[in-house]
């Protein structure tokens, strides 16, 4: 395993080709559900099912990491070279015979391929996505009155941001296996993700064209909620990559203290390898009970602050106000109810992987409140702006 390439970019046209082909069943179901309509409905439609696909990745790209499968092909982009576990048979076979319960093992490194086809083909769905927008303005099916244009007045760029960020996350993901599940690459891959489907999500609201209104308060909250929700997110990542799920046992308490003994320094020394602290030593076990507390403690927060944004979004008579609201208590409460469950079971795989499907299920909605809001300002605001514009214009012809 040590002679391996950690970068060997033969299989990446198979790769390629691969993901385009998975990638045609979306896409063709996008098209036939769509015929007869234009351009901007097929994009919105194609926005809508890669915004699914992304949630999907996100959850099993937990299930990658929560069964140790991140280094199940030691290499990247490919296996072994080969563009499936089938093609690097005799090398899988090899490592795990010599390390039966090691990082390689058949099961593994399917865990690992199938994230990886999965992670291209929502790429390629994306890249589509792009050329498509681009197309569309370029030959006109997205000029004014279009839903294209009046829906989403820079339709290009959006997809065209996404695909750019898309290509980080994959960067990402490279950096994960070639530098062996580094703790702080592999947060920030985690926290791309998120990003990628809050990107969407903005996209996918913006296409559907529904608008909110927040009053001062409840945008402070909702803004302020949803900056906490990134810190505790970017916190999760940094607790399941450091393995520091189960430094604490028990709740409230943690291994039968109220405030054990605990090492934040290194516990948050971002440049260190896993398992070793910033000198190259073994991390002390204070150091992950630091980062298992902190991440509580922020959680405690959260889940008031978003029964707070649930309380006063529920005060509103808003109908789409009020389903918000019950999205984003039913979610804290699921939160919760995981994030205990990890700790008192033991960390059983369910319930990690309905923590982080929770978590990215808050990173959708507040980002839809947000992009709501952000459109029905806009929408409340250009009628005043249109009637200052057209009194100058009176009074210049005068």
């Amino acid at each position: 395993m040590n002679d391996v390439p950690l970068v060997d970019l033969s299989p990446t046209l198979r790769l390629g080709l691969l993901a385009l082909v998975i990638a045609t069943l979306p896409l063709s179901w996008v098209w036939l559900r769509q015929r007869g309509h234009d351009t901007a409905a097929r994009i919105a439609a194609l926005t809508a099912v890669t915004l699914f696909l992304t949630f999907d990745l996100i959850v099993f790209g937990s299930f990658t990491r929560l069964t140790d499968s991140g280094l199940g092909c030691p290499d990247w982009p490919g296996c072994y070279g080969a563009a499936s576990p089938i093609g690097a048979h005799s090398d899988i076979q090899a490592a795990q015979t010599a390390m039966p319960t090691g990082p390689v093992t058949f099961t593994k490194a399917w865990i690992e391929m199938i994230h990886r086809y999965l992670a291209m083909t929502v790429g390629v769905l994306i890249l589509v996505m792009a050329v498509a927008s681009w197309l569309g303005v370029r030959r006109g099916t997205a000029g004014p009155g279009s839903p294209a244009r009046s829906v989403l007045p820079h339709s290009p760029w959006w997809p065209t941001v996404t695909l750019v960020w898309v290509i980080v996350q994959g960067l990402f993901g490279k950096y994960t296996v070639t530098l062996k599940l580094y703790p702080a690459v592999v947060t920030a891959h985690l926290l791309g993700g998120m990003f990628l489907l809050a990107l969407l999500m903005v996209q996918h609201e913006t296409w559907r064209g529904r608008r909110l209104v927040l009053t001062s308060t409840q945008w402070a909250w909702a803004v302020g909620v949803t900056a906490l929700l990134w810190v505790q997110i970017a916190l999760g990542g940094w607790v399941s990559t450091n393995y520091a799920v189960l430094a604490c046992t028990g709740f409230p308490t943690c291994n039968g203290q109220w405030w054990p003994e605990m090492n934040f320094g290194e516990g948050f020394t971002l440049l260190r390898e896993l398992g070793r602290s910033g000198e190259g030593s073994f991390i002390p076990m204070q150091a992950l009970v630091a980062i298992h507390m902190v991440h509580r403690i922020v959680a405690l927060v959260l889940f008031a602050g978003l029964c707070v944004l649930a309380w006063r979004l529920w005060a509103c008579a808003d109908a789409a106000l009020r389903r918000t609201a019950l999205w984003l208590l039913g979610l804290a409460l699921w939160q919760m109810i995981s994030g205990l469950s990890n700790v008192v079971l033991g960390w059983p795989l369910v319930a990690a992987l309905a923590h982080s499907a929770g978590a990215a299920g808050l990173v959708a909605v507040t980002t839809s409140l947000i992009a709501r809001a952000r459109a029905g300002e806009r929408h409340r605001t250009a009628p005043v702006q249109h009637e200052v514009s057209v009194d100058r214009t009176r009074r210049l012809a005068s």
